[in-house]
C-alpha cells in the first residue's frame, strides 16, 4: 500500500481539509499527476488492521452520486503531498528514506497527552485523529516513484546531520524512562526497501491470536482497525503539536534571544563567574544522573512515582464518560444497548482512541456472566485491533467464563494462563489486584483449579511496613504500644453496625426539627395539610413526566453515536427519582439557587443511591456484615488486647474471608459533567411539570396553574448565571406550615458505629456510601492519579482512622439552653441567628412615581437591594443553625463518629458536613468526648486554664498566672454554670462563649464532687500552637529571632508574636510621626494586637499586600473613634510597616518563602504544576491551571463551566507561585498532627484535631503535649527542605528535551541553579522546642 493511498484514506475519514488545519494558504493545482490518478473507487480493500493482513479485508466505498465527497477526496488526495512535505520540514518527525516500500513503526511513547485545548473534544466530533502510537500500522504495497519522493529524499540527505542525534535518543529511553527527549505526540517513521522487519511483529501478533483463536475456533471476526487512518492521524497531530508549540514560543524565543544576548556581555564582563556557573550546572546535571539511575535502580516507588504523575490524560473525561456510560448501562440490565455501544465506538478511528482496556472489560464480565466464551473471544480480537493489551481483568473475565462453562476444553484454559505468562501476569496478582463481584472469584479459582487442582493464591500482608523513616519504628517496635479500647461491648458494636447499615440503605433520613417545640396554631395545621397534598400530587405529575421524557430517550436512534442519558434514568426505581425531585423542592431557599449547585446535588443523590444499589447487586452487603462483625473484636472493651492498628485488622480479616466478592473498589466515579446534565435534565422536568393553582391562597384570585419554579437569570459579581427561584405563594405556604420535619442524606449524619478503616485510597469511612480520601475539585482528577500510584500512605491512613475512631456524645444542658436561646428571637452577640421575623422589611416603592427624584430612587433602589441581601444571609444563617441544632437534638441520647478524609495538602476534616467539631463555637460547644476518663491530680487545673485560654484575657500571661486569675473568678464560674441565661452572664463576655460557659459547668461539676481527682471527666481541653504556620518556618530556618517570637525557645512567659509585630509596627510610625508624616499621627493610639493580628497570621499563609491591607482596613472600620475618612490612607500605611516589621523579625522566613515562590514561578512557566511529597510520603500536586470554559448545552440552558483544573491546560503562575509557600506549610502542619495523632493513639489516648489545635482529656493533656514537642522535633529533624530540593531537581531537571538545550536552556539553567541552592539555615537548636511550655499551649 502507497503512503499516499494510506494518508489518503484517511483523509476521508477525517473530511477536514489541510487547510482548515493548518492554515496552509498555497495552490495546489497541479502538483502532482500521481495523486489526480487517485480516483473515487480506488481506495478499496484496505485491511484495517494490518497485523490481520492475511486474514480479512474490509472495502471502503465512496458513493458515485455524491459529488461532494467526491470532491472532499479529491482535495485531500492532493494535499496529502503537500502534508507529507510539512511533516518533513517538522523537527517533531523523523523521516528515513531509502525506496518505495512503507514501514510505520510506533513511537517509543512517553504516555503525555496532546495537549492544547484538546478537552474541548468530544466524542460527537467525528473529524478526531487518533493519538500517535496508538496503533500500528504496516503497509507493504508499492508505490510508483515521483518528483516529490525525490525531493523529499533530497530534503532528508540535506538535514541528515542535523537529525543523526535525535534520531537515537527515542530508541535509547523507549523502555523504562517515562521521561522521554521525544516531544508529546511526536513518531517516529522510517521508508525502507526491505520488509524482512516485518515478520516478527506478524509472527507475534499470530502468537498473540492464538488464545482468541482457541476460543472463537467457529467464530469469524473482522477487522476494523485502519492503518492508514493510523498513519496519517499520526502525521497530523504530529504537525499540529509542532505548530502549536511555534506559535506558544514566540514570545519565549524573543526572550531567549534577550537572554542569550545578555549571556554574552556577561560572558566579556566576567568570563570566570560564567564559567564557574556553567561548571556548577554541568556538576548538578552529573549529580542528578547518578540520582536517576540509583533511583531507578533501586526501584523506590516513592521515586517512581514522581516520574509518573506529571502525565496527563488527554481523554480522561470522554474514557470515564464512556465507562460510566457502559457501567450504568450494564447495571440497568441493557446489555444490547451496551454491546451496540461499545461496538459503534470501536468501529470509528476517532472514537477508539478513546477506549481502554478497562472499557472492553466492562462487556467481557457481562459475557462471563453468560459464559460465552465465543464474545469473550471477540472481546480479545477487538482488543488487539485497537492495538490495546490484555491486563488482569481481561484475564479475569476469560477464566470466570470458562469456571461457569462445565463443557470448556482444559487446553483452552491452558493457553490463556500460557498467554498470561507471556503477558509477564501472574495468577497472584490477578487475585490480589482484581475487583471480584458476586461468585466470580469462585469461578475464576474453579476455571484454574481444572488444570491445576493444587493452586492456591498466595495473598501477601505487607500492612505493616512504611517507607518513611519518621514512622519506621513506629511501625516495627510496639512493645509499650497501648490502643485504646472502646467503651462498649462487642454485641453493642454489632447492633449499632446494623442501625448504620439500615439508614445508608435508605440513603436519606428524616428527622425532627428543633422548632418543632412551637405549638401548632390553626394556620400551620391547614398550611401542613395543603403542603401535604400538593405533593401527593406532584409525586404523580413528575412520575408520569419522568415516564413519558424516559421514552422519548429510549427511542434514540442508537447509530447516534452521543451518550445520551436513558441507562442513568433506568438505575433506580422511577418514584426514586421523583423522591429526590421532591426532597430539592422542600429544601429550596426562598431566593432560590443557582442551578448549577442544585443540579449538581440532584445529579450527586442519583449516583449515591446508585452507588449503594451497586453494592447490593454485587453481594457486597453481607460479606461488609461479616467482616465488620469479627473487626469489633479489635475495638470493643470485652475482647482481648490487640498490638494491631484497625487498618492491619481489617485487612487481616478480609485476607481470610476472601471468597466471594471484593469490597474495595470496583465503581466508577461520575464524570462531573454528566452528573450535572443528569441533575439539569431533572431540574427541567420540575420547572416544566410542577404548578399549583393560583388561588390556593387567596380564593379572590383568579384560577389557573402557576408554576411552582421559576427558571430566571441572576448576577453573580460580572457574571450571569441560570437561577431556578421558588414562587411566593410556595414561600410563603412553607413559612406558613413551619414543618416539623427534615430530610437529610445520609452521609450528612454523623455515624452510629466506628467507620470503617481507610485501607487503601479507595476504601474507608462510611459502610456503603461513597467517600473520597482526598477531597477536590469538582472534576478535578489529578490527585487521584497521584494517590494510585503512591506504594504506602500507611501512616496517613491509620491517622484518618484514630481521628475516626474518637467516640463522641452530646451535651444536653447545654443544647437544651441553646435551643431555648434558637427558639425565642436568637441572638447575634451568642451567635444564633434569629428568625426571619426579625429581618428588616424590604422597602416597596413605586419607580414609576414622579414625586421621587432621581437621587431618593436610586436611595431607595440600594435600601430595597441591601433588606434584601440582609434577608437572604439572616435565612442561610438560620437554615445552618437548624440543621445542625435538629441533628445534634437528634444524637442527643446516641454516642456517634465522624469518619475523617483530607484536602488536596494533607489538612483533615470529619466527613459530615454540617454537625462536627470542626464547626463554630456553638457546635464545639455542645460535643464532648463519649469516653469519660478521671480528673487526675493535675486534670482540675488544666480545665481552669482552658477556660481562661477560651476567654482571650490573659495570653500574655504564664500557665500559672492563668491558674490563679481563674481561682480569683471562681464565684463568676460557678453563677454562670448555676444561672446562665439570668445570673451574672460573665461567660457572654468571653470569646467563645458557648465553649466557655459548658467549661464552666464541667469546673462546677468537679468542684461540688466528693474528689474532683476521681471526678470522670467528659470534656476536650484544647492546646493551640503559637501562630503554627510561622513555628514550621522558623524550624525550617533554624530562626533564633524568629524561633523566640513564636515559642520555640523555653521562656518564662508566652511570646506572643501578634504584640511584638504591633509594637514594631509602634515604633515605626513614631519615627514617622517625629519626621511630619500626617498619617503616622492619625494613626497614634490606634496601633493595637487586634489591628495587626490577622494579617501576621496570614501572612505565612500567602496573604498579599493587597489582602492585608483589606484586613487592616476592616479592623480599623471596627474602632468607632478612628476617623473614617482617613481608614484607605491608614491601611495602606499599615499593610507596609506590617510587611517591613515581619521581614525585621522573620529573615529566614522571608528567604525560605522567596525561594519557594520563585521555584515555583519557574516550575510553572516551564509548563509544569507543582508537586511534592510530604515527609510522611502523601504526594501534593497545585491543581491551579489556566481557566478554560466548557459549555455544558441543555433544554434548559447552556451552562458555561469555568474550569481551572484541567490539566491539559498550561499551569496558572500567579496562583502557582503564591499558593505553593502556604500548601507547603499547610502540608507540614498536617504532617506534625499526623505523627501526634498516630503516637497519641499508640499510648491510649482519645485525641483529636482542629488543624493545629489539639484536643485531648483534661487528664492526658501533659502526655499530649510531649508527644507533639518529640514529634514537631522529629519532623524538622528530617532535611525537609534539601529532600524538597532533591525531589523538585529530580522532577523538573531531568530529562530536558534536545531542543530545549537550544530554546530554553536559560530558564532551565536558572530552575536548576535556584532548586539546588537550598536557603541557608541558622543556629536555633530543635532540642529546646521539647522544653517550651508554650509552643502548644
Amino acid at each position: 500500500m502507497s503512503l499516499l493511498r494510506v494518508c489518503a484514506f484517511a483523509k476521508c475519514l477525517n473530511r477536514r481539509s489541510l487547510f482548515e488545519k493548518c492554515a496552509f494558504r498555497e495552490s495546489v493545482v497541479g502538483c502532482c499527476r500521481l495523486c489526480l490518478s487517485i480516483r473515487n473507487g480506488a481506495v478499496r480493500r484496505i485491511s484495517e488492521t494490518p497485523l490481520l493482513l492475511q486474514r480479512r479485508n474490509i472495502s471502503f466505498v465512496i458513493p458515485k452520486t455524491e459529488d461532494a465527497k467526491k470532491r472532499v477526496l479529491k482535495q485531500s488526495q492532493l494535499l496529502d503531498v503537500l502534508d507529507a512535505r510539512i511533516q518533513q520540514l517538522q523537527s517533531d518527525i523523523i523521516l528515513d528514506v531509502h525506496q518505495a516500500k512503507v514501514e510505520f513503526v510506533k513511537a517509543p511513547s512517553s504516555g503525555r497527552v496532546l495537549s492544547g485545548r484538546g478537552a474541548k473534544s468530544t466524542p460527537q466530533e467525528k473529524g478526531d485523529i487518533p493519538k500517535s502510537g496508538q496503533i500500528i500500522g504496516k503497509g507493504t504495497s508499492k508505490s510508483q516513484p515521483s518528483r516529490w519522493m525525490e525531493k523529499l529524499t533530497q530534503e532528508k540527505k540535506k538535514k541528515q546531520q542535523h537529525l543523526k542525534n535525535v534520531k537515537e535518543k527515542p530508541a535509547a529511553k523507549s523502555k523504562g524512562s517515562k521521561s522521554n527527549s521525544m516531544l508529546p505526540g511526536t513518531t517516529h517513521k522510517t521508508i525502507s526497501t526491505t520488509a524482512k522487519k516485518t515478520a516478527p511483529l506478524i509472527k507475534k501478533s499470530r502468537g498473540h491470536m492464538k488464545l482468541s483463536d482457541e476460543i472463537r475456533a467457529a467464530v469469524s471476526s473482522t477487522a476494523t482497525t485502519s492503518a492508514a487512518a493510523a498513519a496519517a492521524g499520526t502525521a497530523a497531530m504530529s504537525h499540529k503539536v509542532s505548530k502549536g508549540k511555534r506559535k506558544d514560543s514566540k514570545k519565549k524565543d524573543s526572550k531567549n534571544q534577550v537572554s542569550g544576548e545578555e549571556g554574552q556581555n556577561q560572558a566579556v564582563t566576567d568570563a570566570q563567574s560564567r564559567a564557574k556557573e556553567l561548571a556548577e550546572v554541568e556538576e548538578l546535571e552529573r549529580r542528578l544522573s547518578q540520582q536517576v539511575s540509583q533511583w531507578t535502580s533501586s526501584s523506590n516507588p516513592e521515586h517512581l512515582h514522581v516520574q509518573e504523575s506529571g502525565e496527563g490524560t488527554a481523554c480522561g473525561d470522554i474514557r470515564l464518560s464512556i465507562r460510566s456510560y457502559l457501567e450504568a448501562t450494564v447495571f440497568a440490565g441493557d446489555v444490547e444497548r451496551a454491546h451496540c455501544f461499545l461496538l459503534s465506538q470501536h468501529r470509528v478511528m476517532s472514537r477508539r482512541k478513546h477506549l481502554s482496556t478497562d472499557i472492553y472489560n466492562i462487556m467481557m464480565r457481562v459475557w462471563a456472566k453468560k459464559g460465552t466464551l465465543n464474545q469473550i473471544g471477540r472481546m480479545f480480537i477487538l482488543l488487539e485491533e485497537a492495538s490495546l493489551k490484555p491486563n488482569l481483568g481481561s484475564y479475569c473475565a476469560a477464566l470466570e467464563c470458562m469456571g461457569r462453562n462445565p463443557n470448556c476444553p482444559p487446553r483452552v484454559i491452558t493457553r490463556c494462563l500460557m498467554q498470561m505468562e507471556e503477558d509477564s501476569l501472574s495468577l497472584d496478582n490477578l487475585f490480589s489486584q482484581c475487583v471480584f463481584r458476586q461468585d466470580e472469584r469462585d469461578m475464576v479459582l474453579k476455571a484454574i483449579h481444572t488444570v491445576q487442582p493444587d493452586y492456591q493464591p498466595s495473598l501477601n500482608l505487607t500492612t505493616n511496613q512504611s517507607s518513611s523513616s519518621l514512622v519506621q519504628d513506629y511501625y516495627t517496635q510496639r512493645a509499650d504500644h497501648e490502643y485504646p479500647k472502646l467503651d462498649f461491648t462487642q454485641e453493642e458494636l454489632q447492633e449499632r453496625f446494623k442501625q448504620q447499615l439500615s439508614m445508608e440503605q435508605a440513603c436519606t433520613v428524616t428527622i425532627d426539627s428543633v422548632e418543632a417545640a412551637k405549638p401548632v396554631t390553626e394556620n400551620m395545621a391547614k398550611m401542613r395539610e395543603l403542603l401535604a397534598e400538593q405533593r401527593a400530587h406532584w409525586q404523580k405529575i413528575l412520575l408520569q413526566a419522568l415516564r413519558e421524557s424516559k421514552m422519548i430517550l429510549a427511542k434514540t436512534n442508537s447509530k447516534d453515536y452521543r451518550l445520551n442519558l436513558y441507562p442513568y434514568l433506568c438505575l433506580l426505581k422511577d418514584r426514586e427519582y421523583v423522591d429526590i425531585m421532591i426532597q430539592s423542592v422542600a429544601n429550596l431557599p426562598p431566593s432560590g439557587e443557582s442551578l448549577k449547585i442544585l443540579a449538581r446535588d440532584l445529579g450527586n443523590r442519583v449516583y449515591t443511591k446508585y452507588s449503594v444499589r451497586q453494592k447490593h447487586k454485587n453481594q457486597t452487603v453481607d460479606k461488609l456484615g461479616n467482616i465488620y462483625n469479627a473487626y469489633t473484636d479489635l475495638l470493643a472493651k470485652d475482647t482481648k488486647v490487640y498490638d494491631v492498628l484497625p487498618r492491619e485488622q481489617w485487612c487481616k480479616l478480609e485476607t481470610e474471608q476472601c471468597s466471594g466478592p471484593t469490597l474495595q473498589g470496583g465503581e466508577s466515579q461520575w464524570p462531573y459533567i454528566v452528573t450535572l446534565e443528569l441533575g439539569t435534565w431533572l431540574v427541567d422536568i420540575m420547572v416544566k411539570s410542577l404548578k399549583i393553582n393560583s388561588d390556593i391562597l387567596n380564593p379572590a384570585y383568579d384560577r389557573k396553574l402557576i408554576p411552582i419554579l421559576y427558571h430566571m437569570y441572576t448576577f453573580r459579581s460580572t457574571r450571569q448565571v441560570g437561577f431556578i427561584k421558588p414562587h411566593p405563594i410556595l414561600i410563603q405556604m412553607q413559612q406558613e406550615a413551619m414543618e416539623t420535619k427534615l430530610t437529610f442524606d445520609s452521609y450528612v449524619m454523623p455515624m452510629l458505629c466506628p467507620p470503617v478503616p481507610w485501607t487503601s485510597v479507595k476504601f474507608g469511612a462510611y459502610l456503603l456510601t461513597p467517600a473520597k480520601l482526598m477531597r477536590t475539585v469538582d472534576g478535578a482528577t489529578q490527585h487521584e492519579v497521584l494517590l494510585d500510584k503512591c506504594q504506602n500512605l500507611h501512616a496517613v491512613l491509620d491517622s484518618l482512622n484514630q481521628l475516626g475512631n474518637c467516640a463522641w456524645r452530646i451535651n444536653k444542658p447545654l443544647l437544651d439552653i441553646i435551643i431555648s436561646i434558637f427558639n425565642d428571637r436568637g441572638s447575634e452577640k451568642l451567635d444564633i441567628p434569629p428568625p426571619l421575623s426579625e429581618a428588616p422589611k424590604i422597602p416597596h416603592f413605586n419607580p414609576q412615581d414622579p414625586t421621587y427624584t432621581a437621587s431618593e430612587k436610586a436611595h431607595m433602589k440600594r435600601e430595597v437591594i441591601n433588606a434584601k441581601k440582609k434577608c437572604s444571609e439572616m435565612h442561610s444563617l438560620r437554615m445552618d443553625a437548624l440543621y445542625k441544632l435538629s441533628i445534634a437534638n437528634h444524637m442527643r441520647d446516641e454516642i456517634f463518629w465522624f469518619p475523617h478524609n483530607m484536602d488536596f495538602r494533607g489538612r483533615t476534616y470529619p466527613c459530615p458536613p454540617y454537625f462536627n467539631h470542626l464547626g463554630s463555637d456553638v457546635t464545639r460547644a455542645i460535643l464532648v468526648f463519649a469516653e469519660g476518663k478521671p480528673l487526675g491530680p493535675k486534670g482540675l487545673d488544666w480545665l481552669k486554664i482552658h477556660l481562661v485560654n477560651l476567654t482571650g484575657l490573659k495570653k500574655r500571661s504564664s500557665l500559672q498566672g492563668r491558674l490563679e486569675y481563674a481561682n480569683t473568678i471562681m464565684e463568676d464560674i460557678l453563677d454562670s454554670a448555676d444561672n446562665p441565661l439570668n445570673g451574672k452572664k460573665w461567660w457572654m463576655n468571653a470569646d467563645e462563649p458557648w465553649q466557655a460557659l459548658a467549661c464552666c459547668m464541667e469546673i462546677a461539676d468537679a468542684v461540688r464532687s466528693p474528689d474532683p481527682t476521681q471526678f470522670i471527666s467528659h470534656f476536650p481541653v484544647h492546646q493551640d500552637g503559637s501562630c503554627n504556620g510561622l513555628q514550621h518556618y522558623a524550624a525550617l530556618g533554624r530562626d533564633v529571632i524568629g524561633a523566640t517570637s513564636v515559642n520555640l525557645m523555653p521562656c518564662d512567659e508566652p511570646q506572643d508574636v501578634y504584640s511584638g509585630v504591633a509594637q514594631q509596627v509602634e515604633e515605626f510610625r513614631a519615627r514617622d510621626a517625629e519626621n511630619g508624616l500626617k498619617i503616622a499621627q492619625v494613626l497614634e493610639g490606634f496601633i493595637s494586637r487586634k489591628v495587626v493580628k490577622q494579617t501576621v497570621m496570614t501572612v505565612v499563609y500567602g496573604v498579599t499586600r493587597y489582602g492585608g491591607r483589606l484586613q487592616i482596613e476592616k479592623r480599623l472600620k471596627e474602632i468607632d473613634e478612628f476617623p473614617k475618612e482617613h481608614v484607605w490612607d491608614a491601611s495602606h500605611y499599615l499593610v507596609r510597616l506590617v510587611f517591613s516589621g515581619l521581614k525585621e523579625m522573620f529573615t529566614g522566613t522571608r528567604e525560605i518563602q522567596d525561594w519557594l515562590t520563585e521555584s515555583a514561578r519557574l516550575i510553572s512557566k516551564s509548563g509544569h504544576t507543582v508537586e511534592w511529597v510530604t515527609p510522611l510520603g502523601l504526594p501534593i500536586i497545585q491543581p491551579y491551571h489556566r481557566t478554560r470554559n466548557q459549555v455544558l448545552k441543555s433544554t434548559m440552558q447552556h451552562i458555561n463551566l469555568q474550569i481551572s483544573h484541567d490539566t491539559k491546560e498550561r499551569p496558572d503562575t500567579v496562583k502557582q507561585k503564591n499558593a505553593f509557600p502556604p500548601n507547603f506549610i499547610h502540608s507540614l502542619d498536617s504532617t506534625h498532627m499526623m505523627l501526634t495523632s498516630l503516637h497519641c493513639y499508640s499510648a491510649g489516648l482519645t485525641f483529636v484535631s482542629v488543624h493545629d489545635c489539639f484536643w485531648t482529656h483534661a487528664l492526658t493533656v501533659d502526655t499530649m503535649n510531649k508527644v507533639c514537642r518529640e514529634q514537631f522535633v522529629a519532623l524538622h529533624s528530617q532535611p525537609i527542605l534539601q529532600e524538597l530540593s532533591n525531589f523538585l531537581l529530580h522532577k523538573y531537571c531531568t530529562g530536558l528535551p534536545a531542543e530545549a538545550k537550544n530554546k530554553k536552556y536559560q530558564e532551565y539553567r536558572r530552575l536548576m541553579l535556584l532548586l539546588a541552592k537550598v536557603p541557608q539555615t541558622g543556629d536555633f537548636d530543635l532540642q529546646q522546642v521539647k522544653e517550651s511550655t508554650y509552643f502548644f499551649s
